[in-house]
Order: structure tokens, then sequence, then C-alpha cells
């Protein structure tokens, strides 16, 4: 072998080692920018939580559907500090029609009350009218059946409006504040813009956008898939 062939397969060999070292590079660059970009996406959207018809119960409530001094169990923590599925669930009645196995929330409330969806509501035969938690005035009468006995509320029946929990720092992040509505868009394949969503701030919230189950089927939404605010 000539001296001029040595150094040529000499410089292919350095210039293999260079074009490798400079695919690890380019390979780490890729992914150092795939992780920026999840975590920016991550800052800038909001996990999606799907809410299903459930039941928030009084002390009195409690006791005369399942018995004096009962106790709800917890199935499951929520993903808002301090809230969780109860073991126990109760049938809900309208004029016409009954869904059994509606679970209970808790912890206990102060003031019972129902959150259903538009659907539940024409399988029960109500009219609720679409609210806040909590703010029940004049809205539709509702019986709630459990294994010790029965209540029927002139008025406890609501669709939850939709609304986003967060903290005061998350506030700060979106440049919002407490009460007020935005725009929330969804991205996937049956594309959604949803309208006044009230946001919600307190520093025991976690963020998250709440939907009940017709809104989030209708927009091809599943829990944690991330949502953007459009202000």
């Amino acid at each position: 072998m000539s001296k001029l062939q040595s150094k040529f397969i000499y410089k292919c060999k350095e210039m293999g080692k260079g074009w490798g070292m400079m695919r690890k590079i380019i390979e780490q660059s890729n992914k150092n920018l795939t992780e920026s970009l999840a975590y920016q996406l991550e800052l800038n959207t909001i996990p999606v939580g799907i809410s299903a018809r459930h039941v928030h119960l009084s002390l009195d409530h409690i006791d005369i559907l399942f018995g004096k001094g009962y106790q709800l169990r917890i199935h499951k923590e929520l993903s808002q500090p301090g809230q969780f599925a109860a073991k126990e669930s109760v049938m809900i009645a309208g004029p016409k029609g009954t869904i059994d196995k509606v679970r209970i929330l808790g912890p206990a409330r102060c003031t019972t009350q129902v959150e259903v969806s538009l659907t539940d509501a024409h399988r029960l035969g109500i009219s609720p009218p679409i609210r806040d938690s909590g703010d029940l005035a004049g809205s539709s009468p509702i019986t709630i059946i459990g294994p010790k006995g029965s209540i029927y509320l002139k008025e406890g029946a609501i669709i939850a409006s939709r609304h986003i929990h967060m903290s005061e720092e998350d506030a700060r992040q979106f440049q919002v504040h407490d009460r007020e509505k935005v725009h929330v868009v969804s991205q996937t394949k049956r594309g959604v813009i949803f309208s006044d969503v009230k946001i919600r701030v307190s520093a025991d919230y976690r963020l998250e956008f709440h939907i009940d189950t017709d809104e989030a089927n209708a927009a091809g939404l599943t829990n944690q898939d991330r949502v953007w605010i459009l202000k």
C-alpha cells in the first residue's frame, strides 16, 4: 500500500469519527429541543378534567340516605386537594326516569347538590340551569335515593358551568384573575373553542379545566389532554 493510499484511508477514518461525533451532537440537540418544547407546552397549556354526573351531600342528608352518623369512605383522591370520590353511590330520579350508581364526592358540604350533563337531564326529564357549583337558587328539583332513605330537593340539580381551577401563581402566569371569563381552545381532531369559561383562583386549587362528559365527547377530549386559553 502506498503512502498516498494510507493517508487517504486515515483521513476517511478521521472524517468518519468526526461525522459520528457530529451526529451525536445533532441528536442531543434535537432531544434537548424536544424536551424544551414539551416543557414550554406544559407551561402554557392546561390539563383537562372531565366530570361525570355526581352528588355532593350535606351531613344531614348523609344521615338520611345511609343512616345516622354514617361516614363516607374514600374510593380515590381527586385532582383538587382535599376532594375525593366516595365508595358510596346513590340513585337520582326525575319525572321521566332514574340513574343508578351516581358517585358521591366528598367531603360533606353545607348544601346538597346534584351535577348532571344535558344528556342526563333529558333522561331524567328535568331542565337544570347551567350554574356555578353552589348556585342553586331556582335550580331543578330532584330526588336522591340511598340504601336507608330518600330525599326530595325542591331545588338542587344543575349543569355545572365550565371553569378552570388555578392557583394564584398560575393566574399570574396566564395573566388572568378570579372570576374572569376566557375562551379555551382544544386542538383535537374535533377542535372546539369553549366560550364563557370562568377562572377560579385559590391557593387551594390545582390547575385544571373542568368540563362535563357531553362537552368532552363533543370535543374529543379525554382526561389530562391539554388545552389553551384564548383571551
